[in-house]
């Protein structure tokens, strides 16, 4: 575990829904200070370029803004069953399809935000080609660090659930094990699929897969349905 009590600051440009950070970015900074796979629970939405603090308690550590705790990460275990996989023409192909969400809010997310700018984000927009397919899309890898790998493997969770007709969701929870960095420029594939749901929570696997099929990142999700009028 690294040294805590620093200070971060996550830049505006790692948002997600306007006016907090991408889920799987923040919680990759987090976890980026275990050693390990790593699970993080979201629980406020994580601020924009506002000073936070990262603490050590026990074997978790917290996000801090101010007294509040944003998020905790603790050591786990990361094993899934991934789909076949899916070849970069597929991804391709199925990125096609990306049905991207409508609200204004995630347009600009950092993951799949449609708005962005290939230097401003990391735009992969997951869909899938027939309705028996995991959501895929290509990814050009840059930019690499563990929070990016976290955030490369968010939101295709969220669109394999969409997939089956679940409207809005938020990340509340990602478990996430990296096996490797993807090179600067490497050819990648992000695949998402749903795994059960229980009330209003849903659940949801994503991996990061190299061009040729190597299983580079693997996470599971639980994302919430918001309460109406929430």
């Amino acid at each position: 575990m690294r040294l805590s009590g620093e200070n971060i600051l996550i830049e505006r440009r790692f948002r997600g829904p306007e006016g907090s950070a991408n889920g799987g970015y923040a919680a990759g900074l987090l976890a980026s200070r275990l050693d390990g796979p790593a699970e993080v629970t979201l629980r406020l939405p994580p601020p924009l370029e506002r000073r936070l603090t990262i603490e050590a308690r026990g074997e978790r550590v917290v996000l801090l803004d101010g007294e509040a705790i944003v998020a905790e990460a603790i050591p786990a275990d990361v094993e899934l069953e991934v789909p076949a996989s899916v070849s970069w023409e597929e991804a391709v192909e199925a990125s096609r399809h990306c049905l991207a969400f409508e609200a204004d809010a995630f347009r600009g997310c950092f993951s799949c935000g449609q708005l962005r700018t290939e230097r401003e984000g990391l735009r992969i927009f997951p869909g899938r080609a027939t309705p028996a397919d995991p959501v895929a899309a290509p990814w050009i890898a840059r930019e690499v660090s563990i929070p990016v790998v976290w955030a490369a493997i968010d939101c295709s969770g969220a669109y394999a659930l969409s997939a089956q007709g679940r409207g809005e969701t938020l990340l509340g929870r990602m478990a996430a094990r990296v096996e490797r960095l993807p090179e600067e420029g490497e050819r990648c594939v992000v695949v998402g699929w749903p795994i059960g749901e229980e009330g209003r929570r849903l659940y949801a696997g994503t991996a990061l897969q190299s061009a040729e099929g190597e299983l580079l990142a693997l996470a599971r999700q639980t994302w919430i349905v918001p309460r109406e009028g929430t």
